[in-house]
């Protein structure tokens, strides 16, 4: 029987947006990397591949809290307890018939997971929100030319959590995306079009990445703001995926 990992609070099953996604499961917990001992790793039944098992206490209890969530979602969804493998491209391997996406951020971790007969792809990322003087200096990085016009409001009076949600967001999109595409993209490569204080907002694509998502392609995304914590996700269904733009 496998126990729940020292350096692990409980794990919750509160969903954080608005509106519940059908057939999706959310966990999420705490961990404290001081805590971290590596013989954690046996008592919860998680095997680490040799990159995490060579890597530093904090690497080590990001990798045990994330994978603990994701088999507490992939047991609440299919009955089994499976942990998902770490692929060569580091991104996680999913049962046959499952989707799922893994995040972390300062002592929290969270897995989403659902069925690939009614999602293709999810994405799910967590960031801190930035102070303004860090995050400023990123925005050229971060935003595209449209954005910094579309949002110049924003990167006004608040630039910490703009550039954040933008950064959140388009990190989210590739993780829903990668495995459907096998190819990478970066933050150049997407755009915000716009966000709302209701917790929604829509991204486009900025090239191509392949003949099912081309160019101009649409998704909708959903944020939530918790304790300076960004939440974001993407869940793409299994029919009608996204729109098209000309």
């Amino acid at each position: 029987m496998s126990l729940l990992p020292a350096c692990c609070s409980s794990p919750d099953d509160r969903w954080p947006w608005p509106h519940p996604l059908p057939g999706l499961h959310l966990i999420s917990l705490g961990f404290e990397s001081d805590r971290f001992h590596p013989d954690d790793f046996r008592c919860s039944d998680i095997i680490p591949p040799p990159s995490v098992e060579r890597a530093v206490s904090k690497r080590q209890s990001e990798y045990l809290a994330g994978r603990f969530c994701a088999r507490e979602g992939l047991s609440r969804l299919t009955g089994r307890p499976d942990t998902p493998a770490q692929g060569a491209d580091r991104a996680p391997v999913w049962p046959t018939g499952c989707v799922g996406s893994i995040t972390h951020t300062r002592g929290w971790a969270a897995a989403v997971v659902g069925h690939q007969q009614h999602y293709r792809g999810l994405g799910l990322d967590a960031e801190m929100i930035m102070p303004d003087d860090r995050a400023l200096p990123l925005s050229r990085q971060i935003l595209t030319q449209p954005e910094q016009a579309r949002f110049g409001c924003e990167l006004t009076h608040q630039p910490g959590f703009l550039i954040t949600l933008a950064f959140c967001l388009k990190e989210t999109l590739f993780k829903a995306l990668y495995p459907l595409v096998q190819k990478r993209f970066y933050f150049e490569h997407a755009e915000l079009l716009a966000w709302h204080r209701d917790g929604t907002a829509r991204l486009r694509l900025l090239t191509t990445l392949s003949p099912e998502w081309p160019i101009h392609s649409e998704l909708n995304a959903w944020f939530s703001l918790e304790n300076d914590r960004l939440i974001s996700l993407i869940a793409i269904p299994a029919h009608n995926p996204a729109s098209h733009s000309a």
